[in-house]
């Protein structure tokens, strides 16, 4: 099966007053790259989201992006940084000393210096629970199976490109083996030797459309098959004779990059 290795897609999930919110999208890439970008909190379960993305797909950059909103009445708590504050008074008083201030510090002034009370929710430094873990996976295996049909509906438009490419390359092919027909009657040999080299590229076309129609992902197989391909095009335009079949050899040969092009998208 060719699929395609871009797309997007997004994902909202709410339980028990806590909402996930996924966006996943993938870009070409040789191999599988993932990256992950989300609140500290969910630390813990980056790895499980990898994994993920590894038992759904096999090649392309995918970039997951996931807010954590929890909407209940979470525990709060009051830190106090006693250190800051201390040094704070100690340059208060050393000021007092010279005149520059007076008075005390107020609890009014303490609560508007940055970083010296902070107010938070309870379990941010404790673990994340089983039902956060969770959620954030159903989110993520939604968004993941979302951008899957994606690559898969955008896999059928490759496809359908690439075997139209695929027949011009065999009209291509098929036009040479006519001419050198034409132009090697008398050269019996060397005629056959050609006609091995077409059956070679046949089987080759008849090998992509095996791997195309089958279920497993085949983009790598197709880049090897385009560089075989190459080859026997090479071979089969130094061998042919005439100007006709020259120029049928130079254009199966650009239709051959094209379809090398768009094999790069392929998974």
């Amino acid at each position: 099966m060719i699929r395609s290795m871009t797309g997007f897609a997004s994902v909202s999930r709410e339980e028990a007053g806590q909402q996930v919110s996924v966006t996943v999208k993938s870009v070409n890439h040789r191999f599988l790259d993932v990256q992950v970008k989300m609140p500290s909190a969910l630390a813990a379960v980056e790895s499980r989201l990898k994994a993920l993305v590894q038992q759904r797909l096999t090649r392309g950059r995918v970039e997951i992006a996931l807010s954590w909103d929890q909407r209940d009445e979470t525990p709060r708590e009051v830190v106090l940084n006693e250190r800051l504050l201390a040094q704070i008074n100690t340059a208060v008083e050393r000021a007092r000393g010279q005149g520059l201030v007076t008075g005390a510090l107020s609890a009014s002034d303490v609560c508007r210096i940055p970083h010296v009370l902070d107010v938070r929710a309870a379990t941010e430094r404790d673990c994340v629970s089983d039902e956060t873990s969770g959620l954030v996976e159903r989110a993520v295996g939604d968004a993941l199976d979302a951008l899957v049909i994606m690559r898969e509906t955008e896999g059928l438009f490759l496809a359908a490109d690439l075997d139209a490419r695929l027949l011009t390359l065999l009209t291509f092919v098929e036009t040479v083996e006519r001419q050198a027909a034409q132009g090697q009657a008398a050269l019996d040999a060397r005629l056959r030797e050609r006609l091995e080299e077409i059956s070679r590229m046949r089987g080759h076309v008849e090998h992509w459309r095996q791997l195309a129609d089958g279920p497993e992902p085949c983009g790598r197989k197709l880049d090897f098959l385009v560089q075989e391909m190459n080859r026997e095009i090479n071979t089969i335009g130094s061998k042919a004779e005439g100007l006709k079949a020259t120029e049928s050899v130079v254009g199966a040969k650009a239709e051959l990059e094209r379809v090398r092009e768009q094999v790069q998208n392929a998974e």
